[in-house]
């Protein structure tokens, strides 16, 4: 079953904040909660697990879709979310996660399916949004 989260940007905000995202999912999917102190600790204790896995088998792809913005405005923003996808501390997250990109133009025109998605770390590759190879 595949699930994703989409981000739907309308240009409410600069490419940098955008791409900023990234980097808020990578903590969701490494976020474990601390495990409250008890009095009378389990010589063996369960390792703390990811919040979202009490939801999620496998951590949802993330898709942006860029609308609100002409072509120079979509190529600046997917290369703000390229940019952001070469930081180190992105790396562990982006081999398990894919992330994709399109323009709201190519899905009205296309539909959701059709291989009109960029992956963030190859943006001149097009895939369908069901895409799983990593970099």
């Amino acid at each position: 079953m595949l699930r994703a989260f989409v981000e739907v940007d309308r240009a409410t905000m600069g490419p940098e904040r955008l791409a900023a995202k990234l980097g808020h999912y990578a903590r969701l999917h490494s976020h474990a909660p601390t495990p409250v102190a008890r009095q009378r600790q389990q010589p063996f204790p369960e390792p703390a697990q990811e919040t979202w896995r009490q939801r999620y088998p496998l951590f949802p792809r993330l898709l942006f879709i860029l609308d609100s913005t002409g072509p120079t405005g979509v190529e600046n923003r997917i290369h703000a979310l390229r940019t952001a996808a070469r930081d180190v501390s992105l790396a562990g997250f982006l081999r398990e996660v894919p992330v994709l990109v399109a323009p709201m133009t190519d899905l009205l025109q296309h539909r959701p399916a059709a291989p009109i998605w960029r992956p963030v770390h190859d943006p001149d590759h097009r895939v369908d949004w069901m895409h799983t190879r990593h970099p």
